[in-house]
């Protein structure tokens, strides 16, 4: 049961990182149509200019000022590079991104160098955000915080005591993607702004002679989007590890929740985000082997068969690979996404 317990959380708290980035994404896909490839990049950005300012000023400021510099950055690309190739379609538009995701990281690699930086979550999140204590005779326990090293110590040899704390900076990024979502779909369904962007993804012409200007509501959203991915950055860095190589870490990942979500479908990207990062989670911690996996379903195999390198694999070895089966199966019975209304 703890293992249980603690291992959904973290598969959780994953899958909410992943929303948090893909969010972004999302946005500008459904608003613009437009595949940002350098999406990830943003949120290395976000990393490193909130690790710069939490040295200067703290987290919290970093908290909020990260995310404003990186969706700063992302308009004046939008405004000054990917506006002027988006009339030439979306092979140029794919092209101008992936470029900008090199120039982000050798830039990020000029200024704060090749390896990692030390990027510590503040004090308030440094400890444990509730403990699971799982006693031989009394069951299972929830202490919030820290639980007391004699509450986990066993009583005397007869007696296990198994303390499982989950970190406050998971619990914090869980919050803050919920937090976030909630904020996304109010802002899109309720307010005044949100209803120009969602008639401007249908009806731009319409929007515009109505004396709405849509290249600045372009510009807004991308920038939005970018500053998600930098909230993402400042949250991710801290609990994880900042280095040049964390874009490339979540890059393809993301791209596979927007795709098995639904392209542009908000809704369907948080669902794909908890699958995988549930998936994922689970899969890392599974020593059996596929042989094992499919003589528990029922088939009969070979000894000759179960030697080879193929079912002697553990799924731990195979789950890095799941996520792109799984984006495999949804191309080929759900192109659409699983809650998305677009083709492809």
């Amino acid at each position: 049961m703890e293992l249980l317990v603690i291992s959904t959380l973290n598969g959780l708290s994953y899958g909410l990182l992943l929303f948090l980035l893909s969010s972004g994404l999302t946005l500008i896909f459904s608003m613009m149509g437009v595949l940002n490839f350098a999406h990830a990049s943003f949120y290395m950005v976000g990393a490193y200019v909130g690790y710069t300012i939490a040295r200067l000023a703290g987290f919290w400021p970093a908290l909020f000022i990260a995310p404003l510099v990186v969706g700063l950055l992302g308009a004046a690309f939008e405004r000054t590079c990917l506006r002027k190739v988006h009339k030439y379609g979306h092979v140029p538009e794919l092209l101008i991104t992936f470029g900008l995701s090199y120039v982000l990281l050798e830039l990020v690699q000029l200024v704060w160098g090749r390896t990692a930086v030390e990027f510590r979550p503040p004090e308030a999140l440094q400890g444990a955000a509730f403990t699971l204590v799982q006693h031989s005779a009394e069951g299972i326990r929830l202490v919030w915080g820290q639980a007391p090293a004699a509450m986990c110590a066993a009583a005397d040899a007869g007696m296990r005591v198994v303390c499982s704390p989950f970190p406050a900076t998971r619990g914090f990024m869980m919050l803050t993607a919920i937090l976030m979502l909630a904020a996304l779909a109010l802002l899109l369904a309720k307010t005044r702004i949100g209803l120009v962007i969602q008639a401007a993804l249908t009806h731009p012409q319409t929007v515009e002679a109505l004396g709405h200007n849509v290249p600045r509501v372009f510009m807004l959203v991308f920038g939005a989007g970018a500053a998600l991915a930098g909230l993402a950055g400042v949250i991710g860095g801290s609990t994880f590890v900042t280095e040049p190589n964390m874009a490339l870490t979540v890059g393809s990942i993301i791209f596979v929740v927007v795709v098995v979500g639904g392209m542009g479908s908000l809704a369907g990207a948080f669902l794909a985000s908890l699958l995988i990062g549930l998936v994922q989670t689970f899969a890392v911690q599974l020593d059996n082997s596929m042989g094992s996996l499919l003589q528990g379903v029922g088939l009969t195999l070979s000894p000759q068969a179960l030697n080879t390198t193929l079912l002697k694999l553990t799924i731990s070895q195979v789950a890095p690979i799941l996520p792109y089966l799984f984006l495999v199966l949804i191309l080929v019975f759900r192109p659409r996404g699983l809650l998305g209304t677009r083709e492809g």
